[in-house]
């Protein structure tokens, strides 16, 4: 495959799937709107050739459909497959001998390999400020690395198999970060860079980081990809790029990839935060501005003619969009082993993966008696108290039925909102954590999770208009049908939640005695015809603007021995609230700018 990010470019070239800027493009805002308008349009990678105040190109866009990140991995990623299919299920190799013959070799050959040294990996060195400072959105904090590939070591060793390699996002400027001198290290929780970080605090060894951005694409991927105990990241790496993981050791300690196109080193140092962010991230809404680790910067090495990756983030879906849909191939065979009744899982890309978790599971425990959720909540269970999982905000899981698949969300929703039963099937988990991205929570890094669970008999039908029945008074006064059996309703901003129960009370009271028959959810918002515009739209605004334990409320709701339900729809409160991030918003000037590349007799006419 390839033995560079060059190399990757090139062959999308000869494919007729690159496009090439060969002007001037500004790194502030700029680079980013025009990869948003490719993106959107579904267009080719992205190769900046001259990019504002750096001697160095910039590539974009390289995953920015699922068809042309197959083409990226077309000759190793069924060999990949394979090796997480026999580890799955070991017994596979001798069903199907002749189809896993190669697995063991290919995993053996895939193995780091340490060189003294390489000249090529170190041709040149520069300074931060050299680099192209990309800024994505106008309130970000500075510019940031978005395809980082951050490998640490535990103390006292020098074992690359040992290692950490993770995509945690690294700011370069802004905020009170000493140019050339040291950066930010944006990294959460549940990532493998926090256990060493941990160690380092409790050891006299400085706290070694290299930064690799470039390089095989499947580097930057392996840093981001959920890896099987057992399994390392580089060892991956070279069993997707059918290419070893190459690397040596600089003067002062820190790991050097060979192949990638820029290494940044540096220390981390333990017991010092700054602050890091603003940044426009995957959820759509700015994550702010909050104390994180500070890394000083020894050396920016280069190779020669070197390209710059970055994405851009934002309100999904985007181009890291799919490396979810490269995991979710991978890992399928690993799900019954992790999740054992467990038959599909969707972390839902619409809804900024986290805060939306759609399951499907076996139901055998009392097969002779009536329907109801039983062992879907065991494995709910499971689901939430199992790493990246656990942070699922709203976990909807129902008992498997003929074809029903958590990847078909509008036939996942149209089972399940027709059997659920709102008086026994929520399942609250209050003063808790949530992913530290998400804004709907009481805190950073705190709120409630819900799980919907539904194994049972159809309870009604689904609208597809607004029944024409429905009266509603002011400040109420729209209403739309975003998906069969859900209603957004609209007319009133959020002020606080003393105000929002007491008006959506009085909404629930008003409706109450009106028919709902076919109805099982409302969804309060701000806006009832964007919401229903679209299905990303239905997930965006329902699941991230929520908090189930604050947001959730129902037509003739009731607590009983302090489980609560409701015998009428259930309601999510999904308007923005005052201690939300702010959504993620071009500049209406780069917009201008940019919209006049792509206009007739603009240098892009034509390319969207």
């Amino acid at each position: 495959m390839y033995a560079s990010l060059r190399d990757c470019i090139l062959d999308l070239e000869r494919r007729g799937d690159l496009l090439r800027i060969p002007f001037e493009v500004d790194p502030n805002l700029e680079m980013a709107e025009i990869h948003k308008r490719i993106f959107d349009a579904k267009g080719p990678a992205i190769l900046f050739e001259k990019v504002k105040g750096s001697p160095f190109q910039a590539a974009s866009n390289i995953y920015g459909t699922f068809e042309r990140t197959d083409f990226l991995f077309r000759k190793t990623l069924e060999k990949v497959q394979k090796i997480t299919e026999l580890k799955a299920d070991p017994t596979n190799f001798l069903k199907q001998p002749f189809r896993y013959i190669s697995s063991p070799l290919t995993a053996l050959q895939a193995l780091p390999k340490k060189r003294r040294f390489n000249a090529a990996a170190r041709y040149g060195e520069c300074s931060i400020s050299d680099l192209p400072l990309v800024k994505s959105w106008p309130d970000d904090g500075g510019a940031f690395v978005t395809m980082p590939q951050v490998l640490t070591l535990p103390p006292d060793s020098r074992k690359i198999m040992q290692s950490n390699l993770g995509m945690y996002r690294i700011q370069l400027s802004g905020n009170d970060y000493e140019m050339n001198k040291e950066i930010g290290m944006h990294y959460q929780i549940h990532r493998g860079i926090g256990v060493h970080h941990k160690a380092y605090n409790e050891h006299n060894d400085p706290f070694l980081a290299s930064v690799f951005i470039g390089g095989p694409p499947s580097h930057a991927f392996s840093a981001i990809m959920p890896m099987p105990e057992g399994l390392s990241e580089l060892t991956f790496a070279g069993m997707l790029a059918a290419r070893r993981f190459g690397y040596h050791f600089d003067e002062l300690g820190n790991v050097i990839s060979n192949d990638a196109d820029f290494v940044i080193t540096g220390e981390i140092i333990k017991h010092k935060t700054k602050p890091e962010g603003p940044f426009g991230d995957h959820l759509g809404y700015y994550s702010l501005e909050h104390p994180f680790p500070v890394m000083k910067v020894h050396k920016v090495y280069h190779r020669k003619d070197p390209i710059w990756h970055f994405s851009v983030v934002g309100r999904p879906p985007q181009e890291d969009s799919s490396f979810g849909y490269l995991i979710h191939k991978l890992v399928k065979a690993l799900t019954p082993g992790e999740f054992p009744g467990l038959k599909s899982i969707n972390a839902v890309d619409a809804a900024g993966v986290h805060p939306l978790l759609l399951a499907v599971g076996s139901e055998r425990y009392m097969p002779f008696r009536d329907q109801k959720p039983e062992e879907i909540l065991t494995i709910a269970n499971r689901i939430l108290g199992s790493g990246q999982t656990s942070l699922a905000k709203f976990l909807w899981i129902a008992a498997e039925h003929d074809n029903l698949d958590a990847d078909n969300i509008e036939g996942f929703f149209d089972h399940v909102l027709r059997r659920v039963d709102w008086r026994f099937d929520l399942h609250f988990q209050t003063q808790t954590t949530i992913d530290t991205l998400d804004y709907s929570g009481s805190g950073w890094n705190a709120g409630s999770k819900v799980t919907i669970a539904c194994n049972r008999p159809i309870q009604r039908k689904l609208c597809k208009t607004v029944p024409r029945s429905l009266q509603l008074s002011k400040p109420w006064n729209q209403a739309a049908i975003s998906i069969p059996g859900v209603m957004a309703i609209d007319g009133l901003s959020f002020t606080d939640y003393g105000s929002a129960k007491e008006d959506i009370g009085q909404l629930a009271e008003q409706i109450a005695n009106q028919d709902l028959s076919e109805i099982a959810m409302i969804i309060v918002c701000d806006d009832a015809h964007f919401l229903s515009e679209t299905l990303n739209n239905f997930l965006w605004v329902s699941f991230t603007r929520a908090n189930p334990s604050h947001d959730i409320y129902g037509v003739k709701s009731f607590t009983e021995f302090k489980h609560w339900g409701c015998h009428g729809p259930m309601i999510i409160d999904a308007r923005i609230k005052p201690h939300h991030a702010p959504p993620l918003l071009a500049d209406a000037q780069v917009e201008e700018k940019v919209n006049g590349y792509f206009s007739k007799g603009g240098p892009l006419h034509g390319i969207l």
